[in-house]
């Protein structure tokens, strides 16, 4: 494809974010906008306090938990085009978590993608990702470095189920810490179903509802309340966002097990920092081959990077792919997945705060 040099860029950087002047909307805006389009509903892009929204049909449940009752939100099926001020939207999917989406913008002839985070492994919570030919590509790189390339997702679960045997012959509850929206799902769809009960945190619990409206096979659960906590020591298999590893919540368990499920494992001194009993490379997000196939698929000759490694995919996309990239800002600069991360668990902190006062009150 040929990009139109000449023309102002489609899509620029201001303090609220990522702008479409044309159209005049903005893709995960950092702050409250007259008119927001959302690629996902993790807090780091669904901030709620704006307008209106623009989000995928197939992450409504998610979303309408992320931004509230009364946000005014407009759901668009895949590949569905709307049009604002003449400029063309639709929304395919990005394979991160239920609902998650790229968003395409054409307007003057001109096309950008804006990816936001994606992975391009198949799993069973969500839509696989589509590969999409822009001008320009808008694409995270929460691991853009060559060290994070993943090993087989299907492995890692098998190594999981093993864990969770090899823990309930020694008498040892499992505890797997995982994000509570799109990670716990998915680690939750791959677990097996007849190894023993499987409890999850009020985290995962109230995002689990979302998945199973949307037709996400899950298995069945339990809360991870006193009750069953106490009924199912030394067997269970227990989902909870890392936010409550070392809290008070874990000592009902008895014996505990505990374990990490993060594109973050693969390195060796995060497993350490996380102290964790082991480690689980699974990720959500592209690793440094995929963002690679994934640029090279859009045919783009002009590639912003934005989230996590930045410099460095955009230095290898100048001088190995000889493209015109550059890195765009965002007020996360490094770790996206982390930054995601904290913020679900500081949500997931006040659940865990409530349920030990209950359980100490009990």
């Amino acid at each position: 494809m040929t990009h139109a040099a000449s023309r102002a860029p489609l899509l620029e950087v201001t303090d609220d974010g990522l702008y479409c002047r044309a159209g005049d909307f903005w893709i995960d805006p950092w702050r409250p906008v007259d008119r927001a389009v959302v690629t996902h509903a993790h807090a780091d892009h669904a901030r709620p306090g704006s307008r209106a929204y623009l989000g995928a049909e197939a992450g409504r449940g998610v979303l309408r938990t992320r931004l509230g009752p009364d946000a005014t939100l407009e759901l668009s099926g895949w590949g569905e085009i709307r049009r604002m001020n003449g400029v063309a939207i639709s929304l395919h999917p990005a394979g991160h978590i239920l609902g998650s989406a790229q968003v395409r913008v054409e307007h003057g002839g001109e096309v950008w993608v804006v990816t936001g985070d994606y992975k391009r492994r198949t799993d069973p919570t969500t839509t696989p990702f589509e590969s999409l030919r822009c001008h320009t590509l808008v694409t995270e790189s929460t691991f853009g470095l060559p060290v994070y390339r993943w090993p087989d997702p299907d492995a890692e679960m098998r190594e999981v189920a093993r864990w969770w045997a090899s823990n309930r012959a020694a008498g040892r509850t499992s505890i797997l810490f995982g994000y509570s929206l799109g990670k716990a799902q998915r680690l939750l769809a791959g677990l097996p179903r007849d190894l023993g009960p499987i409890l999850v945190h009020g985290a995962v619990a109230r995002l689990n509802e979302s998945y199973r409206a949307a037709g996400v096979d899950l298995p069945d659960t339990l809360p991870a309340d006193l009750e069953h906590a106490k009924l199912h020591r030394g067997r269970a298999m227990v989902v909870a966002p890392p936010s409550a590893g070392g809290t008070p919540w874990l000592r009902k368990f008895g014996a505990v097990s505990t374990a990490f499920a993060s594109g973050w494992m693969r390195i060796r001194g995060t497993r350490r920092r996380r102290s964790g009993d082991r480690g689980f490379v699974i990720s959500d997000h592209a690793d440094w081959d995929a963002l690679l196939t994934t640029v090279r698929e859009s045919g783009a000759e002009r590639v912003g990077v934005t989230h996590g490694y930045r410099a460095t995919l955009v230095r290898y996309l100048r001088e190995v792919e000889g493209l015109d990239a550059w890195a765009l800002p965002t007020p996360w600069e490094d770790r996206a997945e982390s930054e995601a991360e904290s913020q679900a668990d500081s949500e997931a902190d006040s659940e865990v705060a409530s349920e030990v006062d209950s359980e100490v009150e009990a």
